[in-house]
């Protein structure tokens, strides 16, 4: 599976908007069934935005996460 690992970034004014992060890690992406690899299209230190019940919360330490599929990100922000 191809998933992405970052810290979220949630307004308080936000209900069921979609939620922002910054990918703190990213996997080597995915490989089809003839063993290509498919790379990821997000990188270390993108903003991306996501659906707000998607991915899986983890605590890694003191610190929240959340790990995503690729396919669960709505878009990524330009720098």
């Amino acid at each position: 599976f191809r998933r992405v690992l970052f810290r979220s970034y949630i307004p308080e004014a936000a209900k069921e908007k979609p939620q922002r992060g910054k990918v703190l890690a990213v996997g080597p992406g995915k490989r089809t069934d003839s063993g290509e690899l498919i790379p990821m299209t997000v990188a270390l230190g993108d903003v991306v935005v996501y659906g707000r019940y998607s991915g899986n919360d983890v605590k890694l330490g003191e610190n929240e996460v959340k790990i995503l599929r690729e396919g669960d990100i709505l878009a990524r922000l330009t720098k």
